[in-house]
């Protein structure tokens, strides 16, 4: 059972005095470097156009004491670290003493390739030390604990690993974000010994001083889910108070007293300050008695002695916390925002900024030479020698090395699947994997993950291969029942994740699998299925994901009003927009086996690209499809070139110049269609064929690639100042002789996804899709209540061509 852990005063870590008071000279150093960075941007930096520039020093200055503990004294090679995304400066502040980062970036904060406002992976210029980016609250401290689970996964599956524990510094409003709570009560997280949490416990929010009852609600949770609770919260001056007489009713006060009030003692002069502490409490005298030796000068610092402040105290917590090794812990670290600032504990200092005057104040109070504001330590001293044994033990050679990463060489170009005669794309996906897990050096390190819908995904036999993954193996209780369609057998071979109906989980889970190479040294291919509309749900931690460059794999399946007979909260509209928008991002749109197959293959030579590669998005459906209507095609393109097309984003499903000749071009008419609609502009450009118009049918297998190819083709004209009506892919798709043509696209999804392709050439379109919310019914009746059958196809294709500018 979880339990409080009091940290045990004294112990230090391991930390002789000697040491400790070198750890207090770099804590200041970094306090001042953090906040001058600050300042620098906001009042020295010419800013000509004015713009608010930030930076958060008192939030930088919470977590000084938590850095400088961490990585000049607890961490080693091998561990991996989440930082808050308001302690940038001082995280950098660090990797500036440690030589990470060279002077003239501590003047660059906030500006165009310099620091950026939140840690960056891949942004910053010392991102070869930042493990997690961070920036929306609650994604980056929940990351770590995911990637925790893939390190398990990879040990057990591979052997080697090059990680070794990871550790989130998170805000305690942080703390208010829905997914940590997810992830929290996550049963897969339960027993991963080497997950820390630090929670920087400032009690302050943007906007306001967080109820006192707050934390022990949060401690409570944490500890109801399983996880050890370590509390930091008083320093050893404080503890020394506590053992004088009277000294537990100061507690006992200290305890007892609200946030706001206490933010409010700390700011006081100590005569008033020791009034409103004596005269407040349930025994005033005994109260006295413990600070009577304490002078009105030093009692509102002996309030302020926290545990987050004192580094012997946090690397005690970090030793008690190192000793729990068969569950995750969080430690709470009682700070003060802008700690050792003029403003700290102030209600409103989150955006609060020094003066020049304050700055020089402080200068001279922290030790820094004028003049030597941005120097790091003399060569040879004390501090220095730290700073250099510590940069030492976190680039450690003597740790294992990364497996290489699977080339995507090894990624077939097909693998001799032929998709039944009639079938969806969502079958297709499942016969797949079974034929990828044959695959060398790629089916072992395939894995996958499902918020509770594996079978309703189409994944079940893959997981009869493949298996479900648990650390442990579970006893067969239904194994004397006879054969099964779904053998749901966990244990530490399985290559399956099942999480509960928690699409943030899923997510952050995916997220980090498709790091997972660069995370524990093990390459991993990862692919997630998700109902469509819920893509949605989890949005934020995709973002997340795709920010950190993660190389993933997500199948949203069933998608759109194609599947009828559910309700319109299973129906999904926006998601293929949002395919189109986000970067890092390839997004396809099969209709046929065959191109579900290269589109798949595909994705893993993304994965395998550790440096240009990207996440895949694969939008697929349950409607059954007539495989035979990709036969013209295929004859008339090849398999080659039909499977680079496809890739590419598009071909011409039906043309008309070769499936009817005797048609005169002069009435042409693109009909542009993504998916699961397919069928209908099938259907619907023979009826216009009957009607002398020369239909085309585009399959937009990627409308993503087609419109970066196209932005990007402007982007490069405008670069060089040429007027050539280059298109990219698209204008392969759509010939000269054809561009001036109307378009009519179809989608299941919303119809503006589609209606960029008339800004290619200026031709005029008329965008069918799903513009309110679905509703039950059958395909037919919800295809012509929505106008996207073949009938409204035809009508709007009449409808563009009296559009058609002569």
């Amino acid at each position: 059972m979880a339990t409080t852990i009091e940290v045990d005063i004294g112990r230090r870590g391991g930390v002789e005095d000697d040491e400790l008071a070198v750890l207090e000279s770099i804590q200041r150093r970094v306090l001042w470097l953090a906040t001058n960075m600050v300042h620098h941007a906001n009042h020295v930096r010419p800013n000509p156009d004015g713009s608010k520039i930030g930076g958060h020093q008192a939030s930088s200055a919470s977590i000084v004491s938590i850095l400088t503990a961490l990585y000049f004294s607890e961490l080693r090679s091998g561990d991996r670290v989440s930082v808050k995304p308001h302690g940038s400066p001082a995280f950098h502040a660090v990797q500036y003493l440690l030589g990470n980062l060279e002077q003239k970036f501590l003047t660059e904060l906030r500006v165009f390739k310099g620091l950026q406002a939140y840690p960056s992976k891949s942004k910053d210029p010392d991102r070869a030390q930042i493990d997690f980016s961070t920036g929306s609250v609650g994604l980056g401290a929940v990351a770590p604990a995911f990637a925790a689970l893939i390190h398990k996964y990879a040990e057990l599956h591979f052997g080697q690993v090059t990680s070794k524990r990871f550790i989130s510094i998170l805000g305690d409003a942080e703390l208010d974000e829905g997914n940590v709570w997810e992830a929290v009560t996550e049963d897969y997280l339960r027993e991963l010994g080497n997950v820390l949490w630090i929670v920087d416990m400032n009690r302050q929010s943007l906007d306001r001083v967080v109820p006192g009852i707050r934390a022990a609600q949060l401690k409570a949770m944490f500890r109801e889910s399983g996880w050890h609770v370590v509390d930091c919260k008083y320093g050893r001056r404080l503890h020394e108070a506590f053992a004088r007489s009277g000294g537990n009713a100061l507690r006992r006060r200290i305890d007892e007293m609200s946030n706001e009030e206490y933010q409010s003692l700390i700011r006081l002069s100590g005569e008033d300050c020791r009034g409103r502490l004596v005269l407040a409490a349930a025994d005033p005298e005994a109260v006295a008695r413990a600070v009577k030796d304490v002078s009105d000068a030093d009692l509102p610092g002996l309030l302020a002695d926290l545990g987050g402040h004192d580094l012997a105290v946090l690397l005690d917590a970090f030793a008690e916390a190192k000793a729990v090794v068969g569950a995750p812990t969080v430690v709470f670290a009682y700070t003060i925002k802008g700690w050792g600032l003029p403003i700290a504990g102030h209600p409103l200092n989150h955006s609060q900024l020094l003066s020049a005057e304050q700055m020089v104040e402080l200068r001279a109070a922290l030790g820094v030479e004028e003049g030597g504001e941005w120097e790091r330590f003399p060569q040879n001293s004390p501090e220095a020698r730290l700073c250099e044994t510590s940069a030492r033990r976190l680039s450690s050679d003597d740790e294992p090395t990364a497996s290489p990463p699977v080339q995507a060489a090894t990624i077939p170009a097909s693998l001799g699947v032929r998709p039944l005669p009639k079938s969806s794309t969502q079958d297709a996906l499942g016969r797949l994997l079974t034929e990828l897990a044959r695959v060398p050096h790629v089916g072992e390190r395939l894995v996958t993950v499902a918020p509770d819908v594996a079978v309703s995904t189409s994944l079940g036999g893959w997981i009869n291969r493949a298996g479900v993954f648990s650390p442990n193996t579970h006893p067969d209780h239904e194994s004397e029942e006879g054969p099964r369609l779904l053998r749901w057998e966990p244990g530490p071979t399985g290559q399956h994740f099942e999480f509960g109906i928690s699409e943030m989980n899923l997510f952050m889970m995916l997220s980090q699998l498709g790091r997972s190479y660069e995370l524990c040294g093990q390459h991993l291919f990862p692919i997630g299925t998700v109902y469509d509309p819920f893509v949605c749900r989890g949005l934020d931690a995709l973002i997340y994901g795709l920010y950190n460059e993660a190389k993933m794999i997500l199948v949203g399946t069933p998608s759109g009003i194609s599947l009828s007979p559910e309700g319109g909260a299973h129906q999904s509209t926006v998601t293929a927009s949002l395919g189109i928008e986000l970067p890092n991002l390839l997004f396809y749109e099969p209709c046929f086996g065959r191109e579900v197959e290269w589109t798949l293959l595909e994705a893993l030579r993304q994965c395998a690209d550790r440096d240009q590669g990207r996440s895949t998005y694969l939008r697929l459906s349950t409607k059954a499809i007539e495989q035979t209507l990709l036969d013209s095609a295929l004859a008339r393109l090849g398999e080659e070139e039909l499977r680079r097309q496809v890739l590419a984003g598009g071909y011409r499903l039906i043309d008309a110049q070769a499936d009817a000749p005797n048609l005169a071009p002069d009435h042409t008419v693109q009909i542009a269609v993504a998916g699961a609609m397919v069928p209908e502009a099938v259907e619907a450009a023979r009826v216009l064929h009957e009607e002398g118009v020369a239909a085309n049918v585009l399959n937009l297998t990627s409308p993503g690639q087609l419109y970066r190819g196209l932005a990007e083709a402007r982007r490069g004209h405008l670069r060089r100042g040429t007027a050539v009506l280059d298109a990219g892919h698209l204008g392969e798709l759509i010939p000269a002789q054809e561009q001036q043509a109307p378009i009519v696209t179809v989608q299941d999804a919303a119809s503006h996804a589609l209606a960029f392709l008339g800004s290619a050439f200026g031709a005029p379109v008329i965008p069918l899709g799903v513009d309110d919310f679905g509703q039950s019914g059958s395909r037919a009746d919800l295809y012509r209540h929505y106008g996207v059958d073949a009938e409204s196809i035809v009508s709007a294709a009449l409808l563009a061509l009296d559009l058609q500018v002569p």
